[in-house]
C-alpha cells in the first residue's frame, strides 16, 4: 500500500493506493501548530475509519506547500509506519521538463498536478487548480511545463471582501442562478462564481492565442467542480489529479 499526501495551505488530502487503484481519499485541516504526534493520531484514525491498518502501508509520498506541516506529516508517517516518505522536492525524479525561469520556484503541488496531467491527457494541456489560490499551469505539445498564472482563490477573495468592507456578509459559494444579482448575496455570488468562470474562459482563450494551439483543460481542487460548470469552455474535472501525480512520481523513484 502507498500513502499519498498532498499538503495545501488550507487542507491536507490523503489517498491510499493498492498498486494503481485508489482505495479512498480523506481530508484534514492544515494546522501549523499541530505536532507530528497529533498528525500521526489523525492518520491512524482515518485509516481505521476506512477499514485499513497502518501496518499495511509500505511507503508514502508527500508534496507540501507548507514546509513546517510537510515536515510534521513526514515525521508522523515515519513514526506510525516505520518508513521514510518520499518528499517531492529538488533531486526527485518527475520526468517533467520544466522551462520556467527558475525551476526551484515551482510549487510541489503544481509539479504533481502536471505529472498527473502529462500521463492522462492529450497535450498541450492547461491545469486549473482551485485551492487557496487559483493556479493555471500550461504544458506544451511535448509536455514541457512552460509556466502559468496565479490568482486569488474564491474563498480568499470572499474573505477579503467580508473582512475589508462593513456591509458585505459572509456567504456560501454557490451559483447565483443569474449574472445580474438582485440582492447583496447573489451579487457577491455572481462576482465570485460567474466572475471566476469568465476569468478562466478568458485566460484559456489567451493561452491558446499565445500557443497557437487548442488545449485540453483539466481542473482540480477546492471549488473547481462548482466553478467550471459555469465556464463556456469544455473543462475536465479530476478530483484526484495531484494524488495520481504523486503516485506516478513515487513509481519513478522507487
Amino acid at each position: 500500500m502507498l500513502l499519498a499526501v498532498d499538503i495545501g495551505n488550507t487542507n491536507i488530502t490523503l489517498g491510499l493506493y493498492d498498486d494503481e487503484v485508489l482505495l479512498f481519499t480523506a481530508r484534514l485541516s492544515t494546522e501549523i501548530r499541530r505536532t507530528a504526534d497529533q498528525y500521526a493520531i489523525d492518520i491512524k484514525d482515518i485509516l481505521y475509519l476506512h477499514g485499513c491498518r497502518y501496518e499495511t502501508i509500505e511507503d508514502a509520498v508527500i508534496c507540501s506547500v507548507v514546509p513546517s506541516v510537510g515536515k510534521a506529516v513526514s515525521n508522523a508517517v515515519s513514526m506510525l509506519c516505520h518508513i521514510v516518505p518520499l518528499s517531492l522536492g529538488p533531486g526527485v525524479k518527475t520526468g517533467l521538463n520544466i522551462k520556467i525561469d527558475n525551476p526551484a520556484q515551482l510549487g510541489a503541488d503544481l509539479v504533481a498536478g502536471a505529472v498527473g496531467a502529462l500521463h492522462e491527457y492529450t497535450m498541450p494541456c492547461v491545469i486549473v487548480d482551485m485551492g487557496t489560490a487559483t493556479t493555471i499551469t500550461v504544458l506544451d505539445e511535448n509536455g514541457a511545463l512552460l509556466g502559468g498564472a496565479i490568482a486569488a482563490g474564491v474563498n480568499l477573495t470572499l474573505k477579503a471582501l467580508t473582512e475589508n468592507t462593513s456591509q458585505l456578509p459572509s456567504i456560501s459559494i454557490e451559483s447565483p442562478g443569474k449574472v445580474i444579482g438582485t440582492n447583496t448575496a447573489d451579487c457577491m455570488r455572481s462576482g465570485l462564481v460567474l466572475g471566476t468562470a469568465a476569468m478562466l474562459d478568458g485566460m484559456i482563450d489567451r493561452i491558446e492565442d499565445q500557443l497557437s494551439k487548442i488545449v485540453t483543460v483539466v481542473a482540480t481542487g477546492g471549488l473547481s467542480k462548482e466553478i467550471i460548470q459555469h465556464c463556456e469552455r469544455n473543462i475536465i474535472y479530476n478530483e484526484n489529479l495531484l494524488l495520481d501525480g504523486l503516485r506516478i512520481i513515487y513509481e519513478k523513484n522507487s
